[in-house]
């Protein structure tokens, strides 16, 4: 490779054919092939490292506490999940039509490792997604009221193609900070999927979210374009020894 082409090749980035430039077209003077298939040779392995690149800023970017697959997922030992249901849902047609997931069940029982190996399937093809604690959520939300940047983060979270909020349960939440969810919420609605994890059946939503007209406007919301999944097996966290 001459040093002009390593310049170029410098210049545009594209630090795969650089690397393996030199083996291919050595490769290509001796198999004889043509100009199109040397192409597809250096630029294949180019685009597919470019394609890493852009999945691992996205899952960075989510900010997956671990990376929960569906194939790793102990369906033997969760009855209370429904595997032809959740791989359904893995087909991702979910997320064009704007439908939310809601898990439902008690702790331990697999909620979250379901919900984060959906999300990870839609980075892996190429949608934007976030991982966030509904503590964490209602936290920003209320910090936000302080700086008045309230607006520029409902912007921000109504824009991504996929939100997942883990753990809804019971926190102690200011009205200011119900408020601002609705409105997170009103603006997704129809908009882009909502991924949702719960102890709590959504008649108890009143008593944490209060203002039950408010909550039922939510409900109303979030449950029309929704598949809530019920998940009441075992307990995956038991002791060990």
């Amino acid at each position: 490779m001459t040093e002009e082409l390593e310049q170029y090749l410098t210049s545009l980035h594209l630090r795969k054919v650089l690397e393996i430039g030199d083996e291919q077209i050595a490769l290509a003077n001796s198999e004889q092939i043509t100009y199109e298939e040397l192409l597809i040779r250096l630029l294949r392995p180019q685009c597919h490292a470019k394609q890493v690149q852009a999945l691992e800023w996205r899952i960075k970017n989510a900010r997956l506490p671990e990376r929960w697959t569906l194939e790793s997922f102990p369906f033997d030992k969760q009855p209370g999940a429904n595997q032809r249901q959740i791989k359904t849902f893995a087909e991702l047609d979910f997320i064009g039509r704007a439908e939310n997931l809601v898990f439902v069940g008690p702790t331990g029982v697999g909620k979250t490792g379901l919900a984060s190996a959906l999300l990870l399937k839609a980075l892996q093809n190429g949608y934007r997604g976030l991982f966030v604690k509904a503590q964490d959520l209602f936290d920003e939300m209320y910090s936000s009221l302080a700086d008045r940047s309230s607006l520029k983060l409902l912007k921000r979270l109504a824009k991504i193609d996929v939100l997942l909020i883990d753990e809804m349960g019971y926190l102690n939440l200011r009205a200011e900070q119900s408020n601002i969810f609705f409105k997170l919420m009103e603006e997704r609605y129809n908009r882009k999927p909502t991924i949702l994890t719960t102890n709590l059946e959504y008649d108890e939503w009143y008593e944490f979210l209060g203002n039950r007209p408010m909550v039922d406007a939510l409900l109303s919301r979030l449950r029309h374009r929704c598949h809530t999944v019920h998940v009441k097996g075992p307990s995956l966290r038991q002791p060990q020894g």
